[in-house]
């Protein structure tokens, strides 16, 4: 991946923003909010001015005006340059072209499951399954609902990817426990009696599921 400039997403959607047309920050934040784009990159007002200065100050964003409307404070209209222009696709294409290792907290407690009992972890997941089942059908309700509304596709494109992957992770969930329970799973025996005896597996017994592991790989 290349070394941004400014690296964090909310300034990819400012960039984005700016090539329709120049705004303020008020605008622009108004225009995130109302695309829903909250839902897929933190959004709030301090950062957003925090970026914005940070894209100014690398030559990729511009002041237009400052204007004032009635009794509001002054606003600064910004407007994206050459170079911003540049960074925006380049970024953009990079995003959606290169796979990168996203650290998820989800991931990090798999990880570490192990410190757990079989069954305390199967009853943990399977409250997980609940709420994985609420928000997929949740999600698959509001692109229906909004795509019924006349809602292009293309807006609701990041809120698919979120169903499916809530999707994905729930088939890996269903089998995960079902793994535990009809003892299926590799190594449960492992598992099982370091909870039952407290006896830590030994490196040959690490280093053999290892190689299962790789196989699986």
């Amino acid at each position: 991946m290349a070394n941004r400039k400014v690296s964090n997403p909310l300034a990819l959607a400012v960039l984005s923003l700016l090539t329709e047309r120049p705004m303020h920050p008020y605008e622009m934040s108004t225009t995130m909010r109302e695309r829903a784009h909250e839902q897929s990159i933190k959004l709030n007002y301090g950062s957003l001015y925090s970026v914005v200065e940070s894209l100014q100050k690398h030559g990729l964003i511009e002041a237009q005006e400052t204007v004032r409307e009635g009794r509001r404070p002054e606003r600064t209209i910004y407007a994206i340059t050459e170079p911003g222009r540049t960074e925006f696709v380049d970024w953009l294409s990079e995003l959606l072209a290169v796979p990168v290792k996203e650290y998820r907290q989800f991931e990090a407690a798999l990880a570490l499951a192990g410190a757990l009992p079989p069954d305390e972890v199967v009853r943990l997941l399977k409250t997980r399954q609940i709420r994985l089942k609420t928000d997929v059908a949740s999600i698959q309700s509001t692109i229906e609902q909004a795509m019924a509304d006349g809602l292009p596709y293309l807006f609701l494109v990041e809120t698919d990817f979120a169903r499916a992957m809530r999707a994905a992770e729930l088939a890996f969930v269903d089998r995960l426990v079902a793994g535990i329970e009809d003892g299926t799973l590799a190594d449960l025996e492992l598992w099982r009696r370091f909870h039952e005896t407290g006896e830590v597996p030994s490196e040959a017994d690490w280093k053999r599921a290892e190689v299962k592991l790789r196989s699986v790989d």
